[in-house]
């Protein structure tokens, strides 16, 4: 077990907070209000492990975090190539939702483990199929959920949001915002490869 690890998640992100608890670590909240425009080239999950170190780096580098791992996590939804965000607004989460509705999309969450020079990034997707949706539907969860701070207009684990969700492929905590077991199996990683790098040279 992780028995020496303690990190700094790099994340504002409610629903982080709760996830990362379930790995029973202990851990410290350092917000970040990191730059969030990405080079259009990169591919989705460029795009997240791009942001997610971005976080990571601007919370070690603003908080002068040491003998903790940072952990920056980002997450995207894609559909028809095109990378939707956080919708700024009521039109904007509409948009998002209708294109969604009805159809599968695929869900990225990108995160970054780094403590000094060593780091670790990767990634996660989940395919999602959403059943059809009235408009009348989408304006009423948009309005009774404000998912304003949610990738696609839309969280998986709201009361309502849950029942539009026809079928996941991949893993469900991913499209809430961090995939637990990737990110422990990770962490493990991390750790073997942060102990390897600390060790005296003769």
């Amino acid at each position: 077990m992780l028995n020496h690890t303690r990190l700094a998640l790099a994340s504002k992100s409610p629903r982080r907070h709760a996830l990362l608890k379930l790995l029973n670590l202990p851990f410290t909240v350092v917000a970040v209000d990191a730059d969030e425009r990405f080079d259009s080239s990169l591919s989705p999950a460029e795009v997240v492990t791009t942001l997610s170190e971005r976080k990571a780096r601007l919370a070690q580098t603003v908080h002068s975090i040491e003998h903790a791992v940072v952990l920056g996590a980002d997450t995207i939804v894609v559909i028809d190539q095109l990378i939707l965000n956080k919708p700024a607004n009521e039109a904007e989460a509409f948009s998002m939702l209708s294109m969604l509705q009805g159809r599968t999309h695929s869900v990225y969450t990108g995160f970054t483990l780094l403590e000094g020079d060593v780091q670790l990034s990767d990634y996660e997707k989940t395919d999602v199929s959403f059943s059809p949706m009235t408009d009348d539907e989408i304006r009423f969860y948009i309005h009774t959920a404000k998912p304003f701070d949610k990738a696609g207009g839309y969280g998986i684990q709201d009361d309502l949001g849950a029942c539009f969700i026809d079928r996941i492929d991949g893993c469900y905590y991913n499209v809430v915002g961090l995939p637990i077991a990737k990110l422990y199996q990770s962490l493990k990683r991390f750790e073997a490869l942060h102990h390897r790098n600390s060790k005296p040279t003769t």
